[in-house]
């Protein structure tokens, strides 16, 4: 049995640890939270613009909400493990938070190396979805919904329209026009319609966004998966106190 100073000077510690931790899992949970609404939202207002990157329903939205779901359900187990102090528990929310550390890892890391197919992968759907272009179903709507809100036409520029079965029966768009309105005989002649209708293409205002805040993304990215470091060295340092103050009052 150790001297009680010993144990004395222990106990502040695993105190400072415990509150540390405990404000980190409450961040921890706060973030699941975050993911979980951000990907409610993704799926409720951004379908459409899925739907331009493949023709069947992704799955994007769900890996955020099963994401953050399971964030939220370890950041409650972790304020429980570190309020009862109990070892095993604090393991395993070490184990957890090195998985999360992981996978965030990988998924950037990827997400860096592969961008140039990302682009590419991009930039054919969209080229797929002027080509399919309808008005009716829902990768049109994310045509027309881009293009109004990025002020763009077509893919490259709004001579991409020429070459669409749309383009001969009805002409470029409404949606590429400057006005709520253009006159019909407008859209469907290439040479009148570029005073009429927005003639930057939208695929470059997309890639060139993606590209000026690759850095941002990034370094937040990162930031965020190095996060999970902090807690896996609280959870680790705590349930390290905690046996051995148990072992030394033996």
């Amino acid at each position: 049995m150790s001297p009680p100073s010993r144990r004395l000077q222990t106990k502040p510690v695993i105190t400072c640890l415990k509150t540390f931790l405990i404000s980190y899992s409450l961040i921890f949970w706060f973030t699941g939270v975050i993911l979980l609404a951000v990907g409610v939202w993704g799926k409720v207002s951004l379908e459409a613009y899925f739907s331009l990157i493949s023709e069947e329903s992704t799955n994007a939205p769900y890996v955020l909400i099963g994401t953050g779901s399971i964030i939220v359900i370890f950041g409650l187990f972790g304020c429980l493990a570190t309020c009862r102090g109990s070892p095993w528990m604090l393991k395993l929310y070490a184990m957890f938070l090195t998985l999360v550390f992981l996978a965030e890892l990988v998924a950037g890391i990827s997400g860096f190396v592969f961008r140039h197919e990302i682009k590419d992968k991009i930039g054919d759907a969209y080229s797929s979805a002027v080509l399919s272009y309808n008005a009716t179903d829902n990768r049109s709507a994310a045509v027309d919904t881009l293009q109004k809100k990025l002020h763009c036409c077509g893919k490259n520029n709004f001579a991409d329209w020429n070459v669409t079965r749309y383009f001969e029966e009805n002409g470029i768009p409404v949606s590429c026009c400057k006005s709520d309105t253009c006159p019909t005989e407008s859209l469907k002649d290439l040479d009148k319609a570029k005073t009429e209708v927005y003639t930057t293409g939208c695929f470059s205002l997309v890639t060139n966004a993606m590209e000026a805040n690759l850095g941002v993304i990034a370094g937040v990215s990162f930031g965020i998966a190095f996060f999970q470091v902090i807690g896996i060295f609280l959870a680790c340092c705590l349930s390290r106190y905690i046996t051995n103050n148990q072992y030394e009052m033996v």
